[in-house]
């Protein structure tokens, strides 16, 4: 039995990258088992599109959308976005509780995030709001 995608002949429709119907930008897709751990009252959510994308553009209310346009706005999470704030309390690593002061008063933090997720510890599909890893989250490290 062959892999499609390790082949040229693979036919996968789903395109990996959609617009967000508010601000026109392509965005990543994300599982609905992520957005299922985010919004508020998951128990309410009525999933209507196929395929889900999230959206990181600080200045865009929508979080994740649908290749059906729906769309989940940051007023329906129970889950504060450290991407799409700019306090110094926002997360930049969900797993472990890392937030923007955090790193900044310890950047020693993002090595002890690189352990962990090394080790296997880390839950970023359904931890972070991106299903992502968090690291590339991270401000980078300055020059020496």
């Amino acid at each position: 039995m062959s892999d499609c995608c390790s082949s040229s002949s693979c036919n996968d429709t789903n395109p990996k990258r959609q617009r967000c119907p508010v601000n026109g930008r392509e965005y990543l897709e994300v599982s609905a088992k992520t957005i299922a751990h985010h919004i508020a009252e998951a128990w309410n959510w009525k999933q209507t599109a196929k395929h889900y994308y999230f959206c990181d553009d600080p200045s865009c209310e929508v979080v994740y959308f649908g290749d059906d346009s729906s769309t989940i706005l940051k007023s329906q999470l129970r889950t504060r976005l450290g991407l799409k704030e700019t306090s110094d309390d926002a997360l930049l690593c969900y797993c472990f509780g890392v937030s923007k002061r955090d790193f900044q008063s310890n950047p020693a933090t993002r090595d002890f995030v690189v352990a962990q997720t090394k080790a296997g510890q880390c839950s970023c599909e359904t931890s972070n709001p991106s299903g992502r890893c968090c690291l590339k989250d991270f401000p980078k490290p300055a020059p020496e």
